[in-house]
């Protein structure tokens, strides 16, 4: 039977999954990889088996927000994905976050309504143990400092007021993005593994706006390789999980 929305079937894809949100980055990530080939692409999805360091990985995009990351994890579970890796951009939340770090979630609040509609909002949105640490040892193989923490998921991009960024710095939550809490919560709830590494893009607490850093030659270096760097890092660790 083929997925209605990722258009694929059982025994198309790997075991483990790496997640970004656009579809441009699935073909970003496929390009460090041995050999990839392109295994469906509907709506804001596209769908990509590859081979890293001599480990199958699918890749797969799951467009912005909860209810679409919900659809991918659904049905690429349905197929026999077991281990979901989010590799996205957030916004940091604490002073002293720059753009280019990197935050390994431990656990995202629910500032979004899709795992709402699966379970009452005390459940805890939180990322697999082993691959939450999968994530950590691979970025400190290649040297990389990363902040571990918990994270917000957000579905208002357009509505994180002043407020709202106040509340989250007051929690001690290190970023907020748009996607974690539905994945973590899905991949709990079925026995699956997930984690989720992000780089950041601006800071919302200190006024840094969201950009494309990784391109702009006026940004110090992490910066301007963030994407490239937590690319490598969700790579790495697909091979020890």
């Amino acid at each position: 039977m083929t997925e209605p929305h990722l258009l694929v079937e059982t025994d198309d894809l790997y075991d483990v999954a790496l997640l970004p949100g656009d579809p441009g980055r699935v073909d970003r990530i496929a390009s460090h990889c041995e050999e990839h080939e392109v295994v469906a692409e509907n709506r804001e999805y596209k769908v990509v088996n590859a081979v890293y360091d001599d480990r199958p990985v699918t890749l797969c995009s799951t467009g912005i927000g909860c209810p679409s990351a919900a659809i991918a994890v659904e049905e690429l579970a349905n197929v026999g994905v077991d281990t979901f890796l989010r590799v996205g951009t957030t916004g940091a939340l604490q002073r002293g976050i720059e753009i280019g770090d990197m935050v390994v979630a431990a656990g995202a609040a629910k500032n979004e309504g899709t795992s709402k509609r699966y379970e009452d909002a005390e459940f805890p949105a939180v990322p697999d143990y082993g691959a939450l640490s999968a994530l950590v040892e691979a970025a400190k193989a290649r040297d990389e400092e990363v902040h571990v923490g918990p994270i917000a998921s957000d579905d208002a991009f357009y509505a994180e007021t002043d407020e709202y960024v106040r509340a989250w710095e007051d929690a001690g939550l290190l970023a907020v993005e748009m996607e974690a809490a539905a994945i973590f919560t899905l991949a709990r709830r079925k026995g699956l593994r997930a984690g989720a590494i992000c780089t950041v893009d601006g800071n919302l607490v200190e006024g840094t706006q969201k950009g494309t850093g990784d391109e702009d030659d006026e940004f110090p270096e992490k910066a301007r390789n963030n994407v490239e760097r937590m690319i490598q890092i969700g790579l790495d660790a697909a091979t020890r999980l």
